[in-house]
C-alpha cells in the first residue's frame, strides 16, 4: 500500500489544525494458552504474556481475553494481573475482562460477571464488557438482568470518584470481535496470537471540510463526508501498519468511526448543527446522522480493504461538547438517542442517569437498545452511569477524554414483570439466513 507526498502533507493539517486523531492503536492478545487451575499460575502467565508482546507497545491499549472457570475473587485477581501489566508497559487502558453469554451463563461465566464491580473498582486501567445478545443467539434476558445489577454495584462501589467503574464497562448486543475502541475492545476468540487494529477519529476534520461547502445540497454535503473519510481512513492504516511492523505482529484492520471529544470543534453534535440542525434533537436529527454515517463507511471502503470493527459515528454524551450542551439544555433525550443509535455506530455511550434507578429501568433500557441491535443486525452496546448521589440537573465531571456527563432523566414506570418473566428473547426471522 503506497502513500503519495500530498497525503502525507493532508495528514499533518488534519492533524495539528482539525482535531483529526488516531484515537487508538489496540493490540489484541489471545489469552486462551495462559489456562490452568492454579489461579496463581494463571495470573503469572497472563502478566508474562502481556509484557513479553506489548512491551513496547505504550501508545494506546491492548484488547485482550480470557476465560476459566474461577470464583469472582480469583477472576478479580487476573483483572488484577492485567491491571499490572498495563502499568508496567505504560498504555491508557486494557480491555478483554469480557464474557459473551448471548446464548446462555455457565457457572464460571455467572461468577465472572459478579467479579466486575470489583475487578473495576480494584484496578485503574482495566476495562469490561458482556455480550448479552446477538441476531444469531436472540436476547439473554437473566444475563441483562445480572448486568443491570452489576452497573448499580459497580456505580456504588466506585462511588467516591463519581461512580467512575460504570465508565469502564460496557453491554453489547452482536459485538464484533476486532472492535478497538476502549472500553468495549476485547480479542474475539477467531482472532490470532496477536493482532494490532487501529481506530482513527476525526470529526474536527469533517467540520471543516463542510464550512468549505455552504448551501450545498444534501447529496453534496454526502459526498463531502465520503471523501474526508477516505483521507482519514488513508492516514490511519497508514500508521497502523507502521506501529504493526515495529511491534512484531499481524495488521488487523482500521475502525473508521467518528468518535469525539470534549475539545471544541471536535464533536458529531457540531456537524450535525453544520449539516442544518439548530441543535441535536430537533427533528431531521436521525436522518441527519443516518447519512454520516453512511458516508464515513462508504468513504472508509474506498480508502482500505481492511476496514474493521465499528465503523460510523459515536454519539457518547459525555465525550462530545455538543451533544453535553443539547443534553443540559433538554434539547437531547434518552429516548431520542435511543432512535439515533438505530442509524449510527454503537448506541447508548456514556449515558448519566440518577443514582436511584430501579435496577430493571436500567435493565429495560439495555434491553430495548439490544433489540435494536437484534432486529437491525448491528451492534448496540450500553455504558450506563447511575451516578451515586446524583439526581437530573447535576452532572459527573472526568475530565479528560471521558469529559463531563449531565444526569438526564428516565422513565421509570414499572418494567418488573416482563423481566420477572426471566428467559431469553428469540432470535428473529432474520438470523435464518443458512
Amino acid at each position: 500500500m503506497n502513500f503519495d507526498f500530498t497525503e502525507v502533507l493532508e495528514t499533518i493539517m488534519m492533524s495539528e489544525v482539525e482535531h483529526f486523531d488516531i484515537r487508538t492503536v489496540t493490540m489484541g492478545i489471545n489469552l486462551r494458552d495462559c489456562s490452568d487451575r492454579n489461579i496463581n499460575v494463571v495470573t503469572q502467565k497472563i502478566y508474562e504474556k502481556i509484557t513479553r508482546l506489548a512491551g513496547n507497545h505504550v501508545k494506546n491499549a491492548e484488547s485482550i481475553e480470557a476465560a476459566d472457570s474461577f470464583s469472582p475473587e480469583e477472576y478479580v485477581k487476573i483483572a488484577e494481573a492485567m491491571d499490572r501489566a498495563a502499568h508496567e508497559i505504560g498504555i491508557d487502558y486494557i480491555g478483554g475482562y469480557s464474557a459473551l453469554v448471548q446464548k446462555g451463563m455457565t457457572p464460571g461465566e455467572k461468577n465472572f460477571i459478579l467479579s466486575i464491580p470489583q475487578a473495576l473498582s480494584t484496578t485503574k486501567k482495566v476495562c469490561s464488557s458482556v455480550n448479552i445478545g446477538s441476531t444469531k443467539a436472540g436476547i439473554n434476558i437473566d444475563a441483562i438482568k445480572m448486568m443491570a445489577q452489576v452497573i448499580k454495584d459497580t456505580a456504588y462501589i466506585t462511588r467516591d470518584a463519581w461512580s467512575i467503574g460504570c465508565a469502564k464497562l460496557v453491554v453489547f448486543c452482536n459485538a464484533v470481535e476486532d472492535n478497538p475502541f476502549i472500553a468495549g475492545a476485547f480479542h474475539g476468540i477467531t482472532e490470532g496470537d496477536a493482532t494490532l487494529n487501529v481506530g482513527v477519529s476525526g470529526p474536527g476534520v469533517v467540520l471543516e471540510a463542510l464550512k468549505n461547502h455552504k448551501g450545498a445540497s444534501i447529496q453534496e454535503i454526502a459526498e463531502v463526508i465520503k471523501k474526508t473519510a477516505f483521507k482519514i481512513t488513508r492516514a490511519g492504516e497508514l500508521v497502523g501498519r507502521k506501529v504493526a511492523e515495529k511491534d512484531g505482529v499481524e495488521f488487523g484492520i482500521v475502525d473508521i468511526s467518528l468518535a469525539p471529544t470534549p475539545a471544541e470543534g471536535d464533536s458529531i453534535a457540531d456537524i450535525l448543527k453544520e449539516i442544518g440542525l439548530e441543535d441535536v434533537g430537533a427533528p431531521g436529527t436521525t436522518a441527519a446522522l443516518a447519512m454520516l454515517n453512511d458516508s464515513v463507511k462508504k468513504g472508509g471502503l474506498m480508502a482500505s480493504s481492511s476496514v474493521g470493527g465499528l465503523s460510523g459515528a459515536f454519539i457518547p454524551v459525555s465525550e462530545d461538547q455538543g451533544m453535553i450542551s443539547a443534553a443540559e439544555k433538554g434539547h437531547l433525550t434518552i429516548e431520542k438517542l435511543e432512535a439515533m443509535t438505530a442509524v449510527c455506530s454503537v448506541g447508548l455511550d456514556m449515558v448519566a442517569i440518577p443514582g436511584d434507578t430501579p435496577v430493571n429501568t436500567i435493565a429495560g433500557i439495555i434491553a430495548d437498545e439490544a433489540a435494536i441491535g437484534l432486529i437491525n443486525e448491528k451492534t448496540t452496546a450500553c455504558r450506563l452511569i447511575p451516578a451515586y448521589g446524583k439526581g437530573v440537573g447535576e452532572s459527573v465531571d472526568y475530565g479528560g477524554l471521558l469529559g463531563k456527563a449531565p444526569i438526564m432523566p428516565v422513565k421509570v414506570l414499572s418494567s418488573d414483570v416482563f423481566f420477572n418473566r426471566g428467559g431469553k428473547i428469540p432470535a428473529p426471522v432474520r438470523s435464518l439466513t443458512n
